[in-house]
């Protein structure tokens, strides 16, 4: 077992109790915390018991606690405790928001008071939904009560309830009034106040509606309202205005800025005998930032208690996703060299049951189709069996004894270029439990793919994927935005797929090193498809001047191209280079671009438009053994599809002796060598046309590329194919086999 650091041991150990802690302190938070109601409702027996048969005693009022507890629980809440007051007012603003978090943490907080306290409803005890949670803990928002000969009423300004049942409410109260004191609380000021290069802050955003404004305060002067309080600014002001007063306080916990009238501080109300007086007990209190810092993190995690059970489980799982992490990387062993000590040599030795399954299949006309059909041919020759696991089509061949053809639930894609085959047919698993495969081959990352490596988990044996498709180029197939598909869903597919199987085949070097910048820590090989080569010599000449005929060639040279006519091939490009070749050509050509497709009608519709149609022939889908006398007919081979992993049909355009200019993508950069046998270009007409012009005008390069051609196209033979995927078979499953145990250094296999 490797070693670990110590510090990294210590997060990890720090990380599971972590978790633990934060475990049981929900369980007590949902077991053993006391909860509250109707608070106000106990406060006010307090209050009215306390000052019962009085006319002297005061109260504190305070505005913006905002929650605070290095402040205000540990430095204005001792001294309220020693100074004597009856009773403590909120005038506003007493949490930092209305979450629930942040109500039981005041609430926690004025449990340290030895004398009752009120709270008025403001913006903030609003924000969040809590006027819901007030009104529940707490209750109602506008409310009033007598007192000591004096009497108390609460407005709610943040607009919950209708300022003219307010307005109807308060002239109710002020008209009862007897010979008793009257304070009045409000969150949001009446008053404006004058706080120039304090704060850049609207009237509007801090004061009373100005709608109701006028009509409270003539009300509120008219009855001789003794003082009102209100919040909602960090700032101490006391107006006077026709016997009133109107206090402004906001320094009981919250920030503060350093100024004549930015000071923590609390109002002390005094009230002996009808005589009022106020006065503002500043404190010479504060709080370094680090510790607000710190606190502020407390109520961000406290709060992933109260807001649900989604926060507070997405945050263990992830603290759990952490120490599996951990776990993983300090105390399981790793070993990033291959398995030397696993013989494949056992497994070559005896013939191998594959089963491959695969999205589309012949007759479908395409790369993978070809590839695997081609595998198959390679495999058998070397003895093994092969059971190919397809959708159905209705062209569908008679005599594939080892071919499962699935009925299609649905096509998918313009015109059904793809099929979705019936995952849940019971024949399926059947003929696999009878085949009894050694190793299950895939060559999608979905659907049929998916089942494959179910079935490898079923049957306990190992899974070989071959990577054949850059997915990021099919976002137009796929319902998702094209950007998410691009950019994440299709390289996440990938990757995810391949590091669930035991061994990932590559056609190329570039695909290679793609899998591995995207994540892929599977065992990766490189192996492209392998062609016929030799049908590629064997055309007889009479066929290509029979194919010449039928298709009303004459002696100009031939361009050709193979592909799938849909959206990912490119195939735009083409035409709009071919149409400047056309006029900037010497030497008479025609281009043949072969392939079917849901493209097929609108590149046809093209051609016509552009006047392009004798010059270039859609000649539609061609069974592939007649592939090689297409190829043997022409001169250049042309491409410019960017989304190969291999090009295929490049490498049997090369074995027929056909110089190639493609646009350089990964698919092709393995195979074609710059001026060795053919040319890769940018995605630039102009480029791609020059490369061309030269083949067709000058003889001794062409002579040279097509050599270069055919030589190294020779190295792709499909007989050497299906040698080397047994190789790589052997591999996979002496590595299976070794991890599992069931097959030691030395040994042999049964």
């Amino acid at each position: 077992m490797r070693k670990a650091s110590t510090k990294v041991t210590l997060i990890f150990y720090v990380n599971v109790l972590l978790v633990i802690v934060l475990i049981s302190y929900k369980i007590y938070l949902n077991f053993f915390e006391q909860q509250f109601t109707a608070v106000h409702t106990v406060q006010l027996q307090r209050i009215e018991a306390a000052l019962a048969g009085r006319s002297t005693y005061s109260f504190a009022v305070l505005g913006n606690i905002n929650n605070s507890v290095g402040v205000f629980e540990r430095k204005i809440i001792p001294l309220l405790n020693q100074s004597g007051v009856d009773f403590v007012v909120s005038a506003g603003n007493a949490v930092s928001s209305g979450g629930e978090d942040k109500y039981r943490a005041l609430y926690r907080t004025l449990s340290h008071l030895h004398m009752p306290y009120l709270l008025t409803f403001g913006e903030n005890e609003a924000s969040r939904l809590g006027g819901f949670r007030f009104y529940d803990h707490f209750g109602p928002y506008l409310f009033s009560f007598s007192a000591g000969n004096s009497r108390w009423l609460f407005l709610d300004s943040t607009g919950k309830t209708d300022y003219q049942w307010q307005l109807r409410w308060l002239e109710e109260e002020l008209a009862a009034r007897g010979p008793e004191q009257v304070f009045l609380f409000s969150g949001h000021p009446f008053k404006p106040v004058s706080a120039e290069g304090l704060f850049d802050f609207d009237e509007e955003e801090y004061l009373f509606s100005q709608k109701a404004r006028q009509q409270f305060v003539r009300r509120i002067e008219q009855s001789g309202v003794d003082a009102v309080f209100s919040a909602n600014l960090p700032l101490f002001f006391d107006q006077q205005h026709h016997h009133t007063h109107y206090v402004l306080t906001g320094g009981a916990g919250g920030f503060v800025p350093d100024s004549e009238h930015g000071f923590y501080h609390y109002v002390e109300v005094m009230v002996d005998n009808g005589q009022l007086e106020i006065t503002a007990r500043r404190l010479d209190i504060g709080q370094h930032p680090l510790w607000r810092t710190l606190e502020s993190l407390w109520f961000f995690i406290h709060s992933l208690f109260y807001v649900g059970y989604l926060n507070f489980l997405l945050l263990v799982s992830a603290l759990i996703v952490a120490a599996i992490w951990l776990y993983r990387q300090i105390f399981m062993e790793r070993d990033y060299y291959p398995n030397f000590d696993a013989d494949p040599e056992l497994f070559r030795q005896q013939p191998l049951k594959v089963a491959m399954f695969t999205n589309n299949y012949l007759p479908f006309i395409g790369g993978v189709p070809i590839s695997i059909e081609r595998l198959r041919r390679g495999l058998r020759q070397q003895g093994h069996q092969v059971l190919i696991v397809a959708p159905s089509y209705q062209e569908n061949m008679v005599g594939e004894a080892d071919i499962l053809r699935l009925a299609p639930l649905l096509p998918v894609g313009r015109q059904g270029e793809f099929r979705l085959a019936n995952i849940f047919s019971f024949k399926l698993y059947r003929r696999l439990s009878r085949f009894r495969p050694d190793l299950i081959h895939v060559h999608h990352p979905f659907w049929l793919g998916s089942i494959g490596i179910l079935v490898a988990r079923w049957l306990s044996i190992p899974v070989v994927y071959t990577y054949h498709t850059r997915l990021e180029h099919y976002a137009h197939y796929v319902p998702l935005p094209g950007p998410l598909f691009r950019n994440l869903v299709s390289h996440t597919l990938v990757r995810r797929f391949a590091n669930r199987c035991d061994g990932v085949v590559v056609p190329t070097e570039s695909a290679e090193e793609y899998l591995r910048m995207i994540g892929v820590k599977r065992p990766l090989f490189v192996q492209p498809t392998g062609i016929d080569y030799d049908r590629f010599q064997d055309v007889p000449q009479k066929e290509v001047q029979q194919l010449r005929a039928k298709l009303g060639l004459g002696e100009e040279k031939i361009l050709i191209s193979i592909s799938r006519l849909s959206k990912e091939k490119n195939i735009d490009f083409m035409l709009d280079a071919v149409a400047d070749l056309a006029r900037l050509c010497p030497v008479p050509f025609r281009f043949l671009l072969i392939g079917a497709g849901a493209e097929q009608q609108r590149l046809q519709a093209r051609l016509e438009a552009e006047g392009l149609a004798g010059q270039v022939l859609l000649v539609g889908a061609v069974p592939p053994e007649e592939i090689p006398t297409y190829c043997r007919l022409s001169d250049i081979f042309l491409f410019a599809s960017r989304s190969e992993t291999q090009g295929m049909v490049i490498l049997e355009a090369m074995a027929a002796g056909l110089p190639v200019v493609a646009v350089r993508s990964s698919g092709i950069d393995d195979i074609v060598q710059d001026n060795v046998n053919g040319f890769k270009t940018p995605p630039d007409a102009a480029h791609w046309c020059g490369h061309v012009v030269e083949l067709l005008t000058d003889g001794a390069l062409y002579a040279r590329l097509s050599r270069n051609a055919r030589k190294g196209a020779r190295r792709y033979r499909i007989e050497q194919f299906g040698k080397n995927i047994a190789q790589v078979y052997a591999r996979v499953l002496a590595n299976r086999a070794t991890e599992k145990g069931h097959l030691k250094p030395g040994a042999k296999r049964g």
